[in-house]
């Protein structure tokens, strides 16, 4: 059995976002994602062929969508249903914010 906690390994000096497999099986993936002021290409969009379910642990963060923005703070969750163009527009410059996604 393998323990491990999602607020440790964190590096102290993130020049890019953090993306970092826990799990993975045939239909699922979940992963650690670690932002620091982070945000998505300017152009362009996530669109992505599965469904993704992400979570807040720690920090904040906005999510674009095409008609919507979402403020997602800790503990704050959002589905993106597969092919739902989105991108993350702004995180915390001055902590880490810390996601758990869910690829299904």
């Amino acid at each position: 059995m393998k323990k491990a906690n999602l607020f440790e390994n964190i590096p102290t000096n993130l020049k890019e976002e953090l993306f970092e497999e826990i799990l993975s099986s045939k239909n699922v993936t979940i992963e650690r994602i670690v932002s620091k002021g982070h945000s998505s290409p300017k152009s362009g969009w996530y669109d992505q062929k599965s469904n993704e379910w992400v979570m807040v642990l720690q920090g904040e963060a906005i999510i674009a969508f095409e008609s919507e923005e979402v403020h997602l703070n800790a503990g704050d969750y959002c589905n993106i249903p597969a092919h739902t163009k989105h991108k993350v527009t702004w995180t915390l410059p001055e902590c880490e914010t810390v996601w758990l996604a869910v690829h299904y």
